[in-house]
């Protein structure tokens, strides 16, 4: 399957990207003019839930409950838990099928079917690292003090916090992680309004480039974008390498935002390298997709081709927004790190060092904002 560059998509982001003059040049030296893959999708193509969740039966969740008491007669840490010791001798080759598709396939699916309220807070995060250990084994490191479960909460208790992605409210627009091949997250409780999971698809918005304006596409290969978290650095925004797309960048580290001030000292971005920004955003907005999230619903989305964002929500008075995220990689299935990244994968997967596993959410100074803009 591979997205369309129909004209609707064409038009609605025409006063955005404008269209290119014959005299530009062409795709950068060893670039594709269309990624025919999976990967290559629409929102409108993917209108169906029954396409990316895994809606778990009764007897997939008896499985889950029956390993979960398995694991507890094995007297380990919890986060050591791995396929086999966390049998599920059904649901398990679904989960293989699931991993597959996230690494292979379109790049992201749902596990739904888990009511987080029957479980304690032990029993759930055994239960979350239980089912994606069958997704990427591999669990990253998410920030310099060796936090692995990050818990995004709304929290207005500071300013910074208040503006920061992790606990923010507001809106947030489409970028990837600085690390990780698949991030995953757990949802266990809901906002009262608002919240939804929104992604677009790398592949897609390479393809209406390619089309449309293939300079834009030069822009981002080049190795001149000044990132400023978590370090600085310049390199691309895309990759291509292993016949293999790879996209990775975040506003907040390119221009800075309330919680994380660009310093004056760095430079700026160029009027093209804006407005390939903005066209990514517009593309991405053009041809996305939401999922309605539920309580239970574990997500797993390919961070090297998938681009997400969040709407805003608002929480009530018990009706309160709750995701844990982990970063993960498969030694398998993993995609091919560009030179350029494997610095932050270094870090998060292979460095020794403290590793917390928080099972509830921790005062700021054990998630340090100023440097992690997710």
């Amino acid at each position: 399957m591979s997205a369309i560059v129909s004209d609707s998509i064409v038009a609605a982001i025409a006063p955005i990207i404008g269209t290119v003059a014959p005299s530009l040049p062409a795709l950068p030296s060893g670039y594709p003019s269309q990624l025919i893959s999976e990967l290559a999708w629409t929102g409108a193509s993917l209108a169906k839930s029954s396409d990316f969740t895994l809606q778990l039966a009764e007897e997939d969740v008896a499985e889950i409950n029956a390993a979960v008491d398995h694991y507890k007669t094995l007297d380990q840490d919890g986060n050591l838990v791995e396929p086999a010791d966390f049998p599920l001798p059904t649901l398990g080759a679904k989960l293989e099928q699931l991993c597959r598709d996230v690494h292979h396939g379109k790049g992201f699916s749902v596990i739904r079917g888990l009511n987080p309220a029957s479980y304690p807070v032990e029993d759930l995060s055994l239960v979350y690292l239980g089912l994606s250990s069958y997704v990427a084994e591999q669990r990253g490191r998410q920030d310099k003090r060796g936090n692995m479960l990050v818990h995004i909460i709304a929290d207005n208790s500071t300013k910074l916090a208040a503006e920061h992605h992790r606990h923010s409210t507001k809106s947030i627009t489409f970028h990837n992680e600085e690390a990780g091949d698949v991030v995953s997250w757990l949802t266990r409780s809901t906002a009262a309004a608002g919240g939804k999971c929104i992604i677009s698809s790398a592949y897609t918005i390479y393809n209406v480039l390619a089309a449309t304006r293939p300079d834009i596409i030069r822009t981002l290969a080049r190795s001149d974008w000044p990132f400023a978290l978590p370090h600085f650095q310049c390199r691309p925004v895309i990759f291509y390498q292993d016949d293999k797309l790879v996209m990775n960048f975040g506003r907040a580290a390119l221009l800075g935002n309330e919680a994380h001030p660009r310093s004056k000292s760095l430079p700026s971005l160029t009027s093209c390298q804006l407005e390939a920004l903005d066209a990514i955003e517009s593309i991405a907005r053009a041809t996305e997709m939401e999922i309605q999230t539920q309580a239970g619903d574990i997500h797993f989305i390919n961070n090297l081709a998938i681009l997400h964002r969040r709407e805003g929500f608002v929480d009530g008075p018990t009706e309160k927004r709750h995701l844990v995220r982990m970063r993960l990689r498969s030694a398998q299935h993993g995609w091919t790190i560009p030179t350029a990244l494997e610095h932050e994968w270094e870090r998060a997967f292979k460095q020794q060092g403290t590793k917390h596993w928080h099972l509830d959410p921790m005062p700021d100074f054990f998630f340090p904002l100023r440097s992690q803009p997710n």
